[in-house]
Protein backbone atom coordinates (compact mmCIF):
# COMPACT_ATOMS: atom_id res chain seq x y z
CA UNK A 1 0.00 0.00 0.00
CA UNK A 2 1.10 3.44 -0.61
CA UNK A 3 2.51 6.35 1.85
CA UNK A 4 1.32 9.48 1.89
CA UNK A 5 3.03 12.30 2.01
CA UNK A 6 0.60 14.94 3.87
CA UNK A 7 0.77 18.58 4.17
CA UNK A 8 -1.02 20.68 7.13
CA UNK A 9 -1.29 24.46 6.92
CA UNK A 10 -3.01 25.96 10.32
CA UNK A 11 -4.35 22.23 11.80
CA UNK A 12 -6.30 21.44 8.44
CA UNK A 13 -5.39 19.08 5.58
CA UNK A 14 -4.40 20.89 2.64
CA UNK A 15 -5.91 18.33 0.13
CA UNK A 16 -7.98 16.05 1.30
CA UNK A 17 -7.91 13.76 -1.93
CA UNK A 18 -5.04 12.56 -0.14
CA UNK A 19 -7.44 10.91 2.47
CA UNK A 20 -10.13 10.14 -0.18
CA UNK A 21 -6.79 7.95 -1.53
CA UNK A 22 -5.94 6.85 1.61
CA UNK A 23 -9.94 5.41 1.77
CA UNK A 24 -9.91 4.00 -1.60
CA UNK A 25 -6.53 2.13 -0.86
CA UNK A 26 -7.80 0.25 2.50
CA UNK A 27 -11.74 0.57 2.04
CA UNK A 28 -11.70 -3.11 0.92
CA UNK A 29 -9.87 -4.80 3.51
CA UNK A 30 -11.49 -2.88 6.35
CA UNK A 31 -15.10 -3.72 5.25
CA UNK A 32 -13.69 -7.64 4.90
CA UNK A 33 -12.18 -7.90 8.45
CA UNK A 34 -15.39 -6.18 9.38
CA UNK A 35 -17.81 -7.99 7.64
CA UNK A 36 -15.93 -11.47 8.88
CA UNK A 37 -15.81 -10.74 12.13
CA UNK A 38 -19.75 -9.68 12.49
CA UNK A 39 -21.56 -12.02 9.68
CA UNK A 40 -23.66 -8.70 8.63
CA UNK A 41 -22.91 -6.67 6.32
CA UNK A 42 -24.86 -3.16 7.41
CA UNK A 43 -22.73 -3.76 11.02
CA UNK A 44 -19.83 -4.02 8.92
CA UNK A 45 -20.40 -0.95 7.07
CA UNK A 46 -20.76 0.86 10.61
CA UNK A 47 -17.87 -0.45 11.71
CA UNK A 48 -15.54 0.79 8.34
CA UNK A 49 -17.33 4.19 8.42
CA UNK A 50 -16.11 4.80 12.38
CA UNK A 51 -12.80 2.80 11.27
CA UNK A 52 -12.30 5.69 9.04
CA UNK A 53 -13.63 8.36 11.18
CA UNK A 54 -11.20 7.36 13.48
CA UNK A 55 -8.19 7.51 10.75
CA UNK A 56 -9.97 11.07 9.66
CA UNK A 57 -9.42 12.27 13.38
CA UNK A 58 -5.89 10.77 13.64
CA UNK A 59 -4.91 11.48 9.73
CA UNK A 60 -2.09 14.25 11.07
CA UNK A 61 -0.27 11.11 12.72
CA UNK A 62 -1.24 8.65 10.16
CA UNK A 63 -0.04 10.10 6.99
CA UNK A 64 3.31 9.22 5.63
CA UNK A 65 3.40 6.33 7.95
CA UNK A 66 4.16 2.91 6.05
CA UNK A 67 2.08 1.38 9.40
CA UNK A 68 -0.94 3.25 8.29
CA UNK A 69 -2.93 0.12 7.16
CA UNK A 70 -1.65 -1.74 9.90
CA UNK A 71 -3.16 0.40 12.19
CA UNK A 72 -6.75 0.60 10.64
CA UNK A 73 -6.54 -2.84 10.41
CA UNK A 74 -6.25 -2.80 14.40
CA UNK A 75 -9.09 -0.48 14.78
CA UNK A 76 -11.33 -2.17 12.91
CA UNK A 77 -10.41 -5.37 14.78
CA UNK A 78 -11.40 -3.62 17.85
CA UNK A 79 -14.36 -1.78 16.91
CA UNK A 80 -15.36 -5.06 15.55
CA UNK A 81 -14.59 -7.22 19.10
CA UNK A 82 -15.90 -4.06 20.96
CA UNK A 83 -19.41 -4.28 18.93
CA UNK A 84 -19.49 -7.70 19.35
CA UNK A 85 -19.22 -7.28 23.37
CA UNK A 86 -21.64 -4.68 23.48
CA UNK A 87 -24.37 -6.42 21.52
CA UNK A 88 -23.63 -10.47 21.98
CA UNK A 89 -25.63 -12.61 24.89
CA UNK A 90 -23.38 -14.14 27.53
CA UNK A 91 -21.16 -16.39 26.63
CA UNK A 92 -22.51 -20.25 27.53
CA UNK A 93 -19.60 -22.04 28.65
CA UNK A 94 -19.01 -25.74 27.48
CA UNK A 95 -18.91 -28.41 30.18
CA UNK A 96 -18.29 -31.12 27.69
CA UNK A 97 -15.31 -31.16 25.91
CA UNK A 98 -15.10 -34.94 25.48
CA UNK A 99 -16.98 -36.91 22.76
CA UNK A 100 -17.61 -39.87 22.35
CA UNK A 101 -16.34 -41.77 19.51
CA UNK A 102 -18.13 -44.65 17.16
CA UNK A 103 -17.67 -47.59 20.11
CA UNK A 104 -19.28 -45.04 22.76
CA UNK A 105 -16.34 -44.36 24.34
CA UNK A 106 -15.03 -41.00 25.44
CA UNK A 107 -12.52 -39.50 23.61
CA UNK A 108 -9.95 -36.45 24.11
CA UNK A 109 -10.89 -33.20 21.61
CA UNK A 110 -7.96 -32.40 19.25
CA UNK A 111 -7.20 -29.14 18.54
CA UNK A 112 -4.35 -29.13 15.87
CA UNK A 113 -4.12 -26.19 14.17
CA UNK A 114 -4.10 -27.52 10.20
CA UNK A 115 -2.77 -25.14 7.41
CA UNK A 116 -4.60 -21.49 7.19
CA UNK A 117 -7.68 -21.43 5.37
CA UNK A 118 -6.63 -18.56 3.39
CA UNK A 119 -3.78 -20.94 1.76
CA UNK A 120 -6.73 -23.92 0.52
CA UNK A 121 -8.84 -21.02 -1.17
CA UNK A 122 -7.38 -21.08 -5.07
CA UNK A 123 -10.84 -19.86 -6.52
CA UNK A 124 -13.54 -17.56 -6.43
CA UNK A 125 -16.29 -19.98 -6.04
CA UNK A 126 -14.41 -21.57 -3.17
CA UNK A 127 -13.72 -18.26 -1.11
CA UNK A 128 -17.40 -17.15 -1.88
CA UNK A 129 -18.52 -21.07 -1.23
CA UNK A 130 -16.34 -20.48 2.56
CA UNK A 131 -17.47 -16.90 3.21
CA UNK A 132 -21.22 -17.79 2.92
CA UNK A 133 -20.65 -21.13 5.26
CA UNK A 134 -18.58 -18.98 7.76
CA UNK A 135 -21.40 -16.06 7.88
CA UNK A 136 -24.05 -19.08 8.77
CA UNK A 137 -21.80 -19.94 12.24
CA UNK A 138 -22.72 -19.09 15.45
CA UNK A 139 -20.81 -15.48 16.42
CA UNK A 140 -18.78 -16.90 18.98
CA UNK A 141 -17.31 -19.70 16.55
CA UNK A 142 -17.38 -17.26 13.93
CA UNK A 143 -15.20 -14.87 15.68
CA UNK A 144 -12.88 -16.89 16.93
CA UNK A 145 -12.00 -18.95 13.67
CA UNK A 146 -11.45 -15.45 11.76
CA UNK A 147 -9.26 -13.79 14.24
CA UNK A 148 -7.39 -17.20 14.17
CA UNK A 149 -7.13 -18.20 10.37
CA UNK A 150 -7.83 -14.35 8.87
CA UNK A 151 -5.98 -12.18 11.63
CA UNK A 152 -3.49 -14.58 12.48
CA UNK A 153 -4.21 -14.39 16.17
CA UNK A 154 -2.96 -17.02 18.36
CA UNK A 155 -5.35 -18.35 20.63
CA UNK A 156 -4.20 -16.86 24.02
CA UNK A 157 -4.93 -13.37 22.37
CA UNK A 158 -7.92 -14.50 21.28
CA UNK A 159 -8.82 -15.07 24.41
CA UNK A 160 -7.32 -12.29 25.78
CA UNK A 161 -9.56 -9.86 23.20
CA UNK A 162 -12.74 -11.60 24.04
CA UNK A 163 -11.94 -11.62 27.75
CA UNK A 164 -12.88 -15.79 27.57
CA UNK A 165 -11.35 -19.00 28.78
CA UNK A 166 -8.35 -20.60 26.35
CA UNK A 167 -10.28 -23.62 26.40
CA UNK A 168 -13.41 -21.78 25.03
CA UNK A 169 -11.18 -20.38 22.42
CA UNK A 170 -10.21 -23.47 21.07
CA UNK A 171 -13.37 -25.52 21.51
CA UNK A 172 -15.09 -22.58 19.52
CA UNK A 173 -12.34 -22.96 16.61
CA UNK A 174 -12.76 -26.69 17.20
CA UNK A 175 -16.41 -26.62 16.45
CA UNK A 176 -16.40 -23.74 13.80
CA UNK A 177 -13.84 -26.41 11.63
CA UNK A 178 -16.62 -29.08 12.30
CA UNK A 179 -19.37 -26.94 11.30
CA UNK A 180 -17.54 -26.02 8.38
CA UNK A 181 -16.53 -29.74 6.95
CA UNK A 182 -20.56 -30.40 7.52
CA UNK A 183 -21.67 -27.34 5.49
CA UNK A 184 -19.30 -27.56 2.75
CA UNK A 185 -19.20 -31.78 2.22
CA UNK A 186 -21.89 -31.19 -0.58
CA UNK A 187 -19.43 -29.26 -2.37
CA UNK A 188 -16.26 -30.89 -2.28
CA UNK A 189 -16.81 -32.72 -5.22
CA UNK A 190 -18.12 -29.88 -7.58
CA UNK A 191 -16.45 -27.15 -6.66
CA UNK A 192 -13.32 -28.60 -4.64
CA UNK A 193 -13.91 -26.94 -1.31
Amino acid sequence: MPVFACRWTGGLMSNPAQFESFVLNYQDMVFSTAVRLLGNEAEAQDVAQEAFLRAWNHWENLCGSPTAGGWLKTVTRNLCLNHLERYRSRWKMFSDLAREDDDGEARELEFAAPDTLEQTLLTQDQRTLIEAAIQKLPKDQRVALVLYHFEDMDYADIAKHLRVSLGKVKTDIFRAREALQKKLQPTRESVGV
